[in-house]
């Protein structure tokens, strides 16, 4: 049996194919295309192919098994794989002769690979969350240039800009000057309306995603999001703290023998779900409703403690584990399911 590996690039990727005594069959340069694949792998008898993940793992993977191979996608963190390379000469033609012998001896720790339908999730999510930054960005620049000009656009909804406009007498020449970004601003919030009601059309056909908006502070966004994300609540081996330090809610921590010491959050893994969970909690703690009250009384306790910035991110991380505790036992919250709650 033969075995390969592609250290992959953007514009072209260094791969290599060797027997099962580590002799190399071929070796060299090609395109990131699926042409170029195709023209290596294409003709050749079913073997194991090693790729690190990244941004153009899935799809190299993917097709390569249309071209009947069998994929594994690695972690590019687990340095176990890299024992054969030199650190202090570092080439594409050297890691890929690394990700050949790990391939070959099995020395390589698989990485999650997304389904299908949580990709697609994923990418909408992101133009969503894109249309959002470019409201923001936009209407940054527009309070800006009438604040350079002596007035004031007052505080309200981003959907509502329009009209907080209109109410401004505005020189002409200043008119002039904002049409093009008030036309702009007039486009965004109808793309941002068109994905939000897709978006909750989706959570609405969603069983998990109406279970986990039963928690106080999470919507619809929070619910997709969280799914998209986390995938599947197996790959966590149903442990609810395992799931939030891979929101990189968990606290760094740096102790040996009798010394102990936790520094802040380690902040790994995704960034926009984590600011969403903080966007959650900060829901819960200006909110009044009932069932968010156990939760917040918790977290204002430990602000009287720690203080409100840390109170927040820990009734994040509360949060967090509170999920998927609602998602891996497939009921939803309530003040009285203890087992959610105390995995927290």
């Amino acid at each position: 049996m033969e075995y390969g590996a592609i250290d992959l690039h953007l514009r072209r990727s260094q791969f290599r194919i060797v027997r099962e005594d580590g002799s190399v069959v071929q070796e060299g340069r090609i395109d990131t295309t699926r042409v170029a694949f195709a023209g290596v792998f294409g003709h050749r008898a079913r073997m194991c192919v090693l790729i690190e993940s990244s941004t153009e793992s899935e799809w190299v993977a993917q097709y390569l098994e249309t071209l009947g191979h069998d994929l594994i996608v690695a972690d590019p963190n687990y340095a176990l794989m890299y024992g054969a390379r030199s650190r202090k000469v570092k080439t594409d033609r050297r890691d890929v002769a690394a990700l050949a012998e790990a391939c070959r001896t099995g020395i390589y720790r698989r990485a999650h690979r997304v389904s299908a339908a949580r990709r697609a999730e994923r990418q909408r999510l992101r133009m969503r969350r894109r249309l959002v930054q470019m409201r923001s960005g936009s209407l940054s620049l527009l309070r800006a240039v009438l604040r350079q000009e002596g007035y004031r656009l007052a505080h309200g909804s981003a959907e509502a800009v329009e009209r907080r406009l209109a109410r401004l007498e505005l020189p002409t020449g200043l008119a002039e000057i904002l049409l093009p970004m008030r036309t702009w601003l007039e486009a965004l919030n109808a793309l941002l309306a068109d994905a939000d009601r897709a978006l909750e059309t989706r959570a609405a056909a969603d069983a998990v995603a109406q279970r986990l908006m039963t928690t106080p502070g999470v919507g619809p966004v929070v619910a997709l999001t969280f799914q998209a994300v986390l995938d599947d609540p197996a790959r966590f081996g149903g442990d609810a703290a395992r799931a939030s330090a891979f929101c990189g809610l968990v606290p760094s921590e740096d102790s040996s023998a009798e010394r102990r010491h936790k520094g802040h959050i380690t902040k790994a893994g995704p960034g926009e779900l984590r600011g969403l969970l903080v966007q959650a909690s900060w829901v819960i703690w200006r909110g009044r409703s009932a069932a968010g009250a156990r939760l917040r009384k918790w977290a204002h306790a430990l602000a009287d403690r720690r203080g409100r910035r840390i109170a927040i991110v820990a009734l994040a991380r509360r949060l967090s584990r509170i999920l998927f505790a609602l998602w891996r036992d497939g009921v939803e919250f309530s003040v009285d399911y203890r087992r959610s709650v105390v995995a927290a």
